[in-house]
């Protein structure tokens, strides 16, 4: 997980995510950097679009809506909607970060 934070914090300081700004992310961190995980990530997140995947993520993993305020429960409506587990998003995440 520290390697896709090491991304995840150079993007929202709007730097490069290359190979050097991961090993000094994480050296700063003070994590031992396998360079053949660093690798791996930079060429996984080229050409991705971070903020468009990070607004998919949260959209996914957004908590159900809060209940009414008041003295009585609000009657439910049963909608139909797709259900992801943990394991689907997490593999989704997987696939997108590496």
């Amino acid at each position: 997980m520290e390697y896709v934070y090491s991304a995840l914090l150079l993007h929202s300081a709007g730097k490069p995510i290359d190979e050097s700004g991961v090993k000094s992310v994480l050296k700063a961190a003070g994590v031992e950097v396998n360079d053949a995980r660093v690798k791996g990530l930079v060429a996984s997140l080229e050409g991705v679009n971070i903020e468009e995947a990070i607004s998919k993520a949260a959209f996914a993993a957004a908590p159900a809506a809060a209940p009414a305020a008041g003295g009585a429960p609000a009657k439910e409506e049963k909608k139909k909607e797709p259900e992801v587990s943990e394991e689907e998003a997490a593999a989704g995440l997987g696939a997108l970060f590496g």
